[in-house]
């Protein structure tokens, strides 16, 4: 029974309640890895279907305007690959890397400029936009400025 206490005692410890901590967020990104794998997947295989439905049952010389939600489409696989990117450049170094996620927030963004409908949308949402555009990019330059000086 006193053995039992002592280890029940120890896992309360900072330092092994930390290890406990850290294997859990390992665990947590691994099933989001795996989770991220397959949402890639079907994001590929619904993207070949759009793909061979607008290719073979609209009429000839009307694929033009179903462009934008195929470039929305392989965009959001981008954006996918780039959250896995995220993930497994955790699990690599127990860090997350605020480089990459500046990148999938401006594919992103880029994305929702590309599809974006201008005739439902108002003026003031597409300065929102381009504000987080400028916000983003200053952010990236800021970061990538200040890796080099590190590696330097």
């Amino acid at each position: 029974m006193k053995k039992l206490v002592r280890r029940i005692l120890g896992v309360t410890t900072d330092e092994n309640f930390m290890h406990i901590i850290e294997n859990i967020e390992v665990l947590v990104s691994k099933v989001l890895s795996i989770f991220m794998v397959v949402v890639i997947l079907v994001a590929i295989a619904d993207l070949g279907v759009f793909i061979f439905k607008e290719l073979f049952t609209i009429p000839y010389g009307k694929f033009n305007t179903t462009l934008y939600k195929v470039f929305g489409l392989f965009l959001n696989i981008l954006i996918a690959l780039e959250i896995l990117e995220n993930i497994t450049a955790y699990l690599r170094r127990h860090v997350f890397q605020v480089e990459l996620v500046i990148v999938t927030s401006l594919i992103a963004v880029a994305r929702k400029i590309i599809i974006l409908d201008l005739e439902k949308i108002g003026g003031l949402d597409i300065i929102g936009l381009g504000v987080a555009i400028l916000a983003l990019s200053i952010s990236y330059l800021i970061i990538r400025l200040s890796n080099s000086k590190d590696a330097s």
